[in-house]
């Protein structure tokens, strides 16, 4: 709100200057100017003679050196932000607690002053598994008052989804109405996140202020643990490029479906994994989709246009390899609309016809934009400009270093489908299906998960459950226990449409299960029986045994598609637990909560 003469007791130019500063502040100036405004109220004027009435002004209060970070991650993500931010408010001083939300008691969030919360949004807008208690907590009437917090949030999405950042968006919101105020605005990361996490990172940093240096001997202890660590100079930002050693086709003849299975070489990268973490890999955008592309707008291919941190490249090779391409955000087409003179385009934007929207982008891509709303003619450079990057794609990761040192394997089913009247292929799996043949090379990164892990004591039953591709990681599960020789009993669950061509792995499996490294399978084919067989139909077959090697304390796996199946896996855990335990629904749904903190139910869902 704007100050004026008629609504503040201050005089024309008191109110010209407070309006020029105010609106520069930031939430830890304003809440500094607050503090010093009321402390000046209560400090007595002091007469110098002959001289004006002279103030001295309080000290501001001292800032805590104390941080807690919390995250929530589903993939890992939030997790690396957050140590990357306790190494830099550690090196100013300050005394940080980094804690997945899971792990953080909510009673003790009373006495945090400074809060920073990275989380990621899952699915259509949910918390990641492990945020969902402290999310719960955070939006129930047991939540205090929290008028003595400084907070900021970052958020973590995907702007393909409708709910892009929507958990960060609600523990802001929420946050606020507690009584908190911001160290610095929210800042949403769409899948390039690196540099606006970086730009956030700096702000919160810089509101907070600098904390007395650390004693000496503790900063050179980091310093030590620091050095000490073995990391690889490649990641997200600095892929490796790796080379393709195999690309088999799993299924057999007259399948339906085309996997892959990928070995890949990590030779000279000091690239690190274990079984459950993943993958990145930086596709290609297929070569037929962009020349359509070029020509569609009339551009020439050779054209030099910006491509982010690679500068000038030929419009054709940014196209391929730099500018996603194949899915449409609300915020692409909005910047779309203001290029354009369209009229039909801006429609699609009006108040109203949000279902049109999310109707039409679903399934296009940006040749469909192009040829629907006559874009023709915009100039390319204006054009990319508001792309955003191809961003890399995720695959859990089929093996075990143990058992394949130096080599890293994905399972990969190629997407293929018609829609709109024109064939549409999956980005990075129709790249890896046609494209990366033995010799060949990809940028690649680890990902690491380590809210996917197998059990610290390896004498831990295993149930895994991992219809199609949703196997891999237990294939890098079961040949890792192979190899430190875990004692454990294991139990997998898997699926897919036919026993005869889509039984992926099904040598290894048998032997697994001979020489005893998987103590059971069970499996369902959906197209082999009239009626369609999942893998939830198979665990309410096996309920009692299910149920007991819960009771022995067995751990839950479940990867694969998040939408459907993990969903049907969730509702007959539930079933199980209430028929077999003798639970209501209330007590089933909270037992997994139990095993979710217990990390004993896990999942890599997408």
């Amino acid at each position: 709100m704007e100050l004026l003469v008629t609504n503040s007791p201050f005089n024309q130019e008191q109110v010209e200057l407070l309006n020029r500063l105010l609106p520069t502040l930031s939430e830890s100036q304003r809440s500094w100017l607050s503090g010093y405004l009321t402390a000046l109220q209560g400090t007595p004027a002091v007469a110098v003679s002959g001289a004006p009435l002279a103030v001295k002004a309080a000290a501001a209060p001292a800032l805590s050196k104390e941080v807690t970070i919390l995250f929530g991650s589903q993939t890992g993500n939030s997790q690396g932000i957050a140590k990357k931010l306790s190494k830099k408010l550690e090196e100013r001083g300050f005394q940080v607690t980094v804690s997945s939300m899971r792990d953080f008691k909510p009673n003790g969030l009373k006495k945090v002053q400074n809060l920073l919360v990275v989380v990621s949004t899952h699915g259509e807008g949910e918390p990641p598994d492990n945020a969902v208690t402290f999310y719960e907590f955070l939006h129930s009437k047991r939540a205090p008052q929290l008028e003595e917090l400084r907070y900021s949030v970052l958020a973590l999405g995907d702007t393909s989804y409708e709910f892009f950042c929507q958990t960060g968006k609600d523990f802001d919101k929420r946050l606020e109405e507690l009584g908190g105020k911001r160290l610095a605005p929210r800042v949403d990361c769409d899948v390039d996140f690196e540099e606006p996490a970086a730009e956030w990172m700096n702000q919160v940093v810089a509101a907070l202020g600098e904390a007395p240096a650390a004693p000496a001997a503790a900063a050179s202890g980091v310093a030590a643990a620091v050095a000490g660590e073995a990391e690889s100079e490649y990641s997200r930002s600095n892929p490796f490029q790796a080379e393709v050693l195999e690309n088999l086709n799993l299924n057999g003849r007259g399948s339906e479906r085309e996997t892959r299975h990928i070995e890949i070489s990590l030779e000279g990268s000091d690239l690190q994994y274990e079984p459950g973490d993943s993958l990145g890999i930086y596709p290609e955008n297929h070569p037929r989709l962009v020349d359509e592309l070029i020509e569609a707008m009339g551009w020439k291919a050779e054209e030099p246009v910006t491509a982010g941190k690679n500068g000038q490249l030929p419009l054709r090779e940014a196209l391929l390899r730099h500018y996603e391409i194949t899915v449409l955000t609300k915020p692409l087409i909005e910047q779309a609309a203001k290029l354009t003179a369209s009229s039909k385009l801006k429609e699609l934007l009006e108040a109203g016809r949000e279902q049109e929207l999310r109707a039409y982008i679903t399934g296009r891509d940006l040749l469909d934009l192009v040829q629907d709303y006559s874009l023709k003619g915009l100039p390319a450079a204006d054009f990319v400009s508001i792309l955003r990057k191809l961003p890399a794609r995720l695959y859990s990761i089929s093996s075990s270093p143990k058992a394949s040192p130096g080599e890293v394997h994905v399972t990969v089913r190629a997407v293929r489908y018609q829609a709109h009247g024109r064939d549409r292929y999956g980005v990075c799996s129709v790249h890896l299906a046609e494209r990366a043949e033995a010799g060949a090379t990809l940028p690649v990164f680890i990902q690491h998960n380590p809210n996917f892990k197998l059990p610290d004591n390896p004498d831990t039953p295993v149930i895994m459950i991992g219809p199609g591709t949703g196997v891999a990681p237990f294939r890098a599960f079961l040949a890792e226990r192979e190899e430190t020789g875990a004692a454990g009993k294991t139990w997998l669950f898997f699926g897919d449409q036919r026993f005869r061509t889509d039984f992926l792995y099904q040598i290894e499996w048998q032997r697994w299960l001979k020489d005893g490294v998987l103590s059971r399978m069970d499996v369902a084919f959906s197209r082999d029986t009239d009626q369609k067989v999942y893998v939830q139909h198979r665990m309410l077959e096996k309920s009692r045994e299910l149920y007991e090697w819960l009771q022995e304390g067995a751990a839950v796996y479940v990867c694969g598609d998040e939408k459907k199946m993990a969903h049907d896996v969730h509702a007959a855990l539930i079933a199980i637990l209430e028929q077999e335990g003798g639970l209501s629904k209330e007590e089933a749904a909270a037992y997994l909560t139990g095993m979710q903190e217990d990390k004993r139910y896990q999942r890599d869902v997408y």
